[in-house]
């Protein structure tokens, strides 16, 4: 067994856990933002074609801007995770 010095072995410590879900608590919830965007939409575009008795036009209206806007923060949060994580 090799003896290194101490700073060499500071440096070799594996990142506890509590590190590693701090790094990568931004991307946890980005599903479950794009889903929640699709489906509040969806929901509005529903209520929209039921008050104004346009059947399909609001729902799917609704339903791509709410996936543009997940696709949307998607991108955006993984952009900003990777800044980070270069700094």
């Amino acid at each position: 067994m090799s003896k290194l010095p101490v700073d060499e072995r500071d440096k070799k410590k594996p990142e506890t856990l509590k590190s590693i879900y701090a790094e990568i608590s931004p991307l946890l919830g980005i599903g479950a933002q794009l889903a929640a965007a699709m489906v509040l939409m969806v929901f509005l575009g529903n209520w929209l074609d039921e008050r104004f008795g346009k059947q399909p036009l609001f729902v799917i209206l609704c339903s791509a801007i709410g996936l543009s806007a997940g696709i949307y923060n998607l991108i955006r949060t993984v952009n900003d995770y990777e800044k980070k994580k270069k700094e």
